[in-house]
C-alpha cells in the first residue's frame, strides 16, 4: 500500500533512510525471537523434569501422611501441630533476561518443621513433613521457572507481531511507495527534458 507522502526527492531519501531502519530493526527483532524461542524451548523442557519430581515426591509425601493418619489417633495429630514453630517467608526480587524482567523467588526459614513431642507421634509423621520441606524447595523452584516462562512466551508474542508488522506491512509498503516516488521522479524528468527540448527547437526555428 503506498504511504501519503509527497513526491520528492527529499521524500524519497527520507523513505530510503527510513527503509534501512526498518530492516535494521527486523534483523535484530528476528535475532530476538530466534534467542526467546531457544530460551523458551530450554526452560520447558527444564519445567517438564522438574514438575515430574514434584508430582511425584508429593505424591509420596501425601501416602506418608495418609499412612500417619490410620496409624495414629487424630488427636494426637491435631496437638501435634497445635503449635507451629516453623515460619516461612517468601521474597521476590527481579532479574532481566532479554530484556524482560522475571522474579526470582528467595524463600526464609526459620525454625524447624518437626516441632513437636515423639512419645505420641510416629516417626513416619516426621518422614513426611521433611518430605514436605524438601520438596517445597523444588515447588518454589518450579513457580519461578513457570513464571518466567509465561512473561518470556508474553514478550515472544509481542516480538512476532513485530517482526510481522515490519516484514508484511512497514517495510512492503515503504519499499512500493519509494519505487513509485521514483518512477514518478523518472516521469517527471523525461517530461522536463522533452519540454526543454521542444523549447530548443522553438527558439532554432525561430
Amino acid at each position: 500500500m503506498l504511504l501519503n507522502v509527497n513526491a520528492t526527492r527529499m521524500e524519497l531519501l527520507h523513505l530510503k533512510k527510513r527503509l534501512v531502519l526498518a530492516k535494521r530493526g527486523h534483523k535484530l527483532l528476528r535475532d530476538k525471537q530466534d534467542e526467546l524461542m531457544r530460551f523458551i524451548q530450554e526452560l520447558v523442557k527444564v519445567i517438564k523434569e522438574l514438575r515430574e519430581e514434584v508430582e511425584k515426591e508429593l505424591s509420596s509425601a501425601i501416602k506418608r501422611f495418609l499412612f500417619v493418619r490410620a496409624s495414629m489417633d487424630t488427636m494426637d495429630i491435631e496437638e501435634a501441630f497445635l503449635m507451629p514453630r516453623m515460619k516461612f517467608t517468601l521474597e521476590m526480587d527481579v532479574k532481566n533476561i532479554m530484556n524482560v524482567k522475571v522474579p526470582v523467588f528467595k524463600k526464609k526459614v526459620e525454625g524447624e518443621a518437626v516441632c513437636y513431642g515423639f512419645a505420641t507421634t510416629s516417626p513416619e509423621m516426621d518422614l513426611a513433613l521433611l518430605s514436605i520441606e524438601k520438596v517445597f524447595e523444588k515447588l518454589i523452584d518450579l513457580s519461578e521457572r513457570e513464571k518466567r516462562l509465561e512473561l518470556l512466551a508474553q514478550e515472544m508474542e509481542k516480538t512476532r507481531r513485530r517482526v510481522n508488522a515490519l516484514e508484511y506491512i512497514l517495510i512492503p509498503n515503504l519499499e512500493e511507495t519509494s519505487k513509485y516516488i521514483y518512477m514518478k521522479l523518472s516521469e517527471m524528468e523525461r517530461a522536463n527534458i522533452t519540454r526543454l527540448m521542444r523549447i530548443k527547437d522553438v527558439i532554432r526555428k525561430g
